[in-house]
Formats: structure tokens, C-alpha cells, sequence
């Protein structure tokens, strides 16, 4: 019964933490990327420049503050819903996720050195990292996520074969080494 149990909770849990862990790794990525660029733009660069500057506590409110700026986004999809509206309920949604995720990524990026001078934050930061890498440890060792991951890696590969991708240059276009 244990081991049914145990399998029935895998199949639900490692789908959860496979998108946790795709967001992480994959999107913030990106919006990351895209965040970086668009922060070279004069007038963000100041901005950036000027939450640099701010006190850690005013610093704290700039980083909460995206939370406050999604309410509109989230009742926009409660409206859509309400019209019956599913898919730009959905989109809506996501498109909020997606701007408030690279909004805090970047904030954080930009006000973390204030708001480390706090020590609760700090505490609470470690914490938070902390837990978050051994869920991430424990989500790995999953037999079921070994399972998916293998898969995935094989649909890589047959990708990659099947579009006559390799991995590097062909041996002839490789620089010769001295």
C-alpha cells in the first residue's frame, strides 16, 4: 500500500516541481536576459541607478511593490473568466506571471546589496535558498524525475539528429590547434 501511495504521490508531485523547476531554470532565464537589455536603456539605467541609492527599507517596498502592480492584471482575469473568457483569463494570467516574475528578478538583482544590509532579510533570503535547494535535491533523486529527465534528454538527442544538429562543429571547420 506504502509503495502505491508513494508512486501515486511521485506522479502528482513531479509534474509540480518539474514546471517549478523549468520556471526557474528556463524562464527567469530569459526574462532575465531580456530584463539585462532592456536595463541599458538610459532612462532605466537612471532609475536603476537612483533604487541603487535608496535606504534598505525603501528599498524593501520598491522590491514588494510588483505584488501591488499584478491586482489589476489578476482581476482582469477574474473579469474575463466571469464573461467566460478562459483563454484570455489564462493569458492574462500568464502574461502577468511573466512580467511581475522578470520585474522581481531584476529588482532583486538591482536592490539585493541594500537589502542584505537588513540581517532579518538576510536570514530569511538564506533560509529561503536553503529549503528551496534541498527540494530541488530531493525532486532530483526522484526515481520519476530520473525517469522524465532521461526522457527528455532522448528527445533532445533524436531532435538534434533529426535537424542535423550536432553538438559542436564538424571535425574539417574545427580550428587547428598549434
Amino acid at each position: 500500500m506504502k509503495r502505491h501511495l508513494k508512486y501515486a504521490l511521485e506522479l502528482l508531485f513531479v509534474p509540480i516541481a518539474a514546471a517549478i523547476v523549468f520556471i526557474e531554470e528556463t524562464l527567469l532565464r530569459y526574462l532575465g536576459l531580456a530584463m539585462a537589455a532592456l536595463a541599458k536603456w538610459p532612462p532605466v539605467a537612471a532609475l536603476e541607478a537612483w533604487l541603487r541609492r535608496l535606504p534598505p527599507w525603501g528599498a524593501l517596498l520598491v522590491f514588494v511593490a510588483p505584488s501591488l502592480l499584478v491586482i489589476p492584471i489578476k482581476l482582469s482575469a477574474v473579469w474575463f473568466a466571469f464573461h467566460h473568457r478562459y483563454a484570455l483569463s489564462a493569458a492574462s494570467i500568464a502574461i502577468g506571471k511573466m512580467l511581475a516574475t522578470a520585474l522581481v528578478a531584476r529588482l532583486y538583482q538591482v536592490l539585493r546589496p541594500t537589502l542584505i544590509r537588513m540581517a532579518w532579510y538576510l536570514k530569511a533570503e538564506t533560509w529561503v535558498f536553503d529549503w528551496r535547494d534541498r527540494l530541488y535535491a530531493f525532486v532530483r533523486a526522484l526515481p520519476a524525475w530520473q525517469r522524465a529527465k532521461a526522457m527528455v534528454q532522448g528527445v533532445r538527442r533524436w531532435m538534434r539528429e533529426l535537424l542535423g544538429l550536432s553538438s559542436g562543429p564538424p571535425a574539417s571547420r574545427r580550428p587547428h590547434e598549434p
